[in-house]
C-alpha cells in the first residue's frame, strides 16, 4: 500500500491518483515546486506544481513524438536545432540522434529543474548535456530569440502551458510565433507540444492551431497517448514548406533507415500516419476555432 499519494486534478469532477514509493528530491525555484518521485506504476518522475511532467516508463512516447516527425522531415544537411524548456534533457537527447545536428541550443528559464534533471533523472537525457554540440541557456525563450541573430533549422517548443502569472504566458501568442518565425531558415519546421485533444478540454489546442495558422502556411495537429497524463496528448507542426501529412509511411521508414535513427521504441511510418490521423469530431473541433493569442489578450491554460 502506498503511503503518499499525488493527486491530479484535471476537471473539477475528475482527479487522477498516483500512489508515491519514495520521494527523491522535493525542493522550490523561483518558479515552481519540484519533486522527484517514485511512482508504483510510473517508476521515477518528474512532478512540477504536482502535477507529473515526465515519467520513467512512457517518456519515451512524448519525446519520440514531439521530436522526429520535425526533425526528419527538415532537409537541411546541416542542422541548427533550439528547444525552449525541456529541461530533463530527453528532448535534447532525441535531437542529438540526428548526425546532422551541428548545434542544438536549449534554453529553459528554470535552472533549478535543469539541475535537479541532470542529477536525478540521467535515463531522460543520456549525457546529452555533455555533448559538444549543445549548448545551454538559463534564460527566458522570448527574451533570447528577441536578442540573438541566429537563424535554425528546427525549433521545438517542449515549454509548459500558460497559467495566469506565469512567465509562460508570452510564449504562447501570435507576437511570439511571428518572432520564432524570423528565426526560421526558409524550409524551417516549428513544433510544439500542445495539451491535450481529450474533446472536452481542447480550447487550448485549438486556438493555439489557429493563432499558428495566422502565421504558417502550413499547420497541422497529431496527437498521442501518453499514459503518465491519462489522456491524448497533442502536438502542432508547423512550416511555409513542408506539410507532414503528405509522407507515405514508406517514405518515412526510409528516412529513419537514411539517416540511421535506430533504436526508437514509439515512433515509426506507421505511427506517423497514425498521429497525423485525428477523429473527425477533433478535426471538427480544431479547424472550428476562430480565436487567437495575442500578448494584450492571452489565453490560459485552466481547467475549464
Amino acid at each position: 500500500m502506498d503511503a503518499y499519494w499525488i493527486i491530479e486534478k484535471n476537471h473539477p469532477s475528475e482527479i487522477h491518483w498516483h500512489g508515491v514509493n519514495r520521494f527523491y528530491y522535493t525542493g522550490k525555484s523561483p518558479y515552481q515546486k519540484i519533486e522527484i518521485i517514485e511512482s508504483s506504476f510510473y517508476g521515477r518522475c518528474l512532478v512540477l506544481d504536482g502535477r507529473i511532467q515526465s515519467s520513467e516508463k512512457d517518456e519515451f512516447i512524448y519525446h519520440e513524438a514531439l521530436v522526429h516527425p520535425a526533425l526528419l522531415l527538415n532537409p537541411a544537411r546541416e542542422k541548427k536545432v533550439l528547444i525552449m524548456g525541456g529541461a530533463e534533457g530527453a528532448t535534447l537527447r532525441e535531437v542529438l540522434r540526428y548526425k546532422e545536428v551541428q548545434e542544438a541550443v536549449m534554453v529553459d528559464i528554470d535552472g533549478e529543474v535543469v539541475r535537479v534533471s541532470k542529477e536525478y533523472l540521467p535515463e531522460w537525457h543520456q549525457g546529452a548535456f555533455e555533448d559538444v554540440r549543445t549548448k545551454l541557456y538559463i534564460a527566458d525563450a522570448r527574451e533570447f530569440l528577441e536578442k540573438t541573430n541566429k537563424k535554425f533549422d528546427v525549433i521545438i517548443s517542449d515549454l509548459s502551458e500558460p497559467m495566469e502569472g506565469s512567465p509562460a504566458v508570452k510564449l504562447f501568442t501570435y507576437e511570439f510565433y511571428s518572432i520564432v518565425k524570423e528565426h526560421l531558415a526558409e524550409d524551417g519546421i516549428f513544433v510544439m507540444q500542445a495539451g491535450t485533444t481529450h474533446h472536452l478540454k481542447i480550447f487550448f489546442h485549438s486556438v493555439m492551431y489557429s493563432t499558428l495558422r495566422k502565421v504558417f502556411k502550413k499547420v497541422r495537429s497529431y496527437q498521442a497517448y501518453v499514459p503518465a497524463y491519462d489522456f491524448i496528448w497533442s502536438f502542432i507542426f508547423a512550416s511555409d514548406k513542408i506539410d507532414p501529412k503528405e509522407f507515405s509511411e514508406e517514405e518515412i521508414n526510409n528516412l529513419l533507415k537514411d539517416k540511421e535513427i535506430n533504436g526508437l521504441k514509439f515512433y515509426d511510418g506507421e505511427t506517423h500516419k497514425m498521429m497525423f490521423s485525428l477523429p473527425r469530431h477533433i478535426r471538427e473541433l480544431i479547424e472550428k476555432e476562430e480565436r487567437i493569442a495575442y500578448d494584450n489578450a492571452p489565453l490560459y491554460a485552466v481547467e475549464d
